[in-house]
């Protein structure tokens, strides 16, 4: 598919409750590259092979959670039309000022009705991936550092009224609904949770109704293969961190994961496979009853942890 409008995930910001374990944890056992450190005293990190300068960045706090996610769009034209179709579908924005965040431009910033900060920009310093442009190698010494996942590949996020975010998502964000899950035929089958895509993934962004807003359910990190999926699990019973599901295969997506807690509890993903849909695909449905093999399908089973605690 072209590529226009809005590109991919492009960062998140997380309050941790212990900077410096959380910087060690990050580096040294997700294996991320740390690219930085502002005078807030944030820690900025980027998976090996992305280009620009950070797509994680954490900041010290009294609970866990997440402060914002952002989402790159194609150009600067690209935002300030984006930012129009927003203010004219009834929301309120702001202009983050370029340099709020290390080696990022302007910022378009607006509150998602699920209750989350979600904002867009057009620029970025590309730092590159260590390998160079000119007839690169296939890897380098950041792809064996940790579980060394290759990009940050979407986030999940629980909040409430996640219909007002698909209509908004899909009708002027340019995203399209890949998957869906429905709630009990007794509570008329409402859609309790929404994956979407602005590219060809199965899902960049998704979201699941909950009672309380802005809540974080994970960030999902892209790994090569279900190997190193298997290395990643491996690498987290090295150090002792908590599993929360896995090693799994989705129904939903068709996902290959392992889902786990840093040390703040935020939940994070190892994620590979899926599918490539196109904007024209016909959303695959999941069904209450069916949802346990969307899940966890080896086990068609509904693991209350994964159902119950966010941050």
């Amino acid at each position: 598919m072209a590529m226009t409008g809005v590109l991919r995930p492009g960062h998140a910001q997380l309050r941790v409750l212990d900077l410096e374990v959380s910087r060690k944890f990050y580096r040294d056992v997700i294996g991320l590259v740390e690219t930085g450190t502002d005078k807030q005293g944030r820690v900025y990190f980027k998976c090996w092979d992305e280009r620009d300068h950070h797509s994680v960045v954490l900041r010290e706090a009294d609970t866990a959670g997440i402060d914002f996610v952002g989402y790159k769009v194609l150009d600067r034209a690209t935002l300030d039309q984006l930012e129009r179709d927003v203010r004219a579908y009834g929301l309120e924005t702001e202009r983050v000022p370029a340099g709020d965040l290390l080696e990022t431009g302007e910022r378009v910033r607006f509150q998602l009705p699920t209750g989350h900060l979600f904002e867009l920009y057009a620029d970025k310093k590309h730092v590159g991936n260590g390998l160079g442009q000119v007839n690169p190698a296939p890897w380098g010494p950041d792809s064996e550092r940790g579980m060394a996942p290759t990009r940050l590949d979407h986030c999940l996020l629980y909040g409430t009224n996640i219909a007002a975010n698909k209509k908004l998502f899909t009708e002027v964000l340019g995203f399209y609904l890949v998957e869906r899950i429905l709630g009990p035929k007794e509570a008329g089958e409402p859609e309790v949770a929404i994956f979407l895509a602005c590219s060809h993934k199965t899902h960049d962004i998704a979201f699941v109704e909950y009672p309380e807003p802005g809540k974080l359910h994970h960030l999902s990190f892209r790994m090569p293969t279900w190997e190193r999926v298997l290395r990643a699990g491996d690498i987290m019973g090295m150090n002792n961190v908590p599993i929360d599901i896995g090693p799994t295969r989705h129904g939903t997506t068709r996902g290959e994961t392992i889902y786990a807690w840093d040390p703040s509890g935020n939940r994070f993903e190892t994620f590979c496979g899926g599918y490539d849909p196109y904007p024209d695909v016909e959303p695959i449905t999941w069904t209450h009853d069916g949802f346990g093999h969307g899940l966890d399908y080896p086990n068609g089973k509904l693991h209350e942890s994964f159902l119950t605690i966010v941050t």
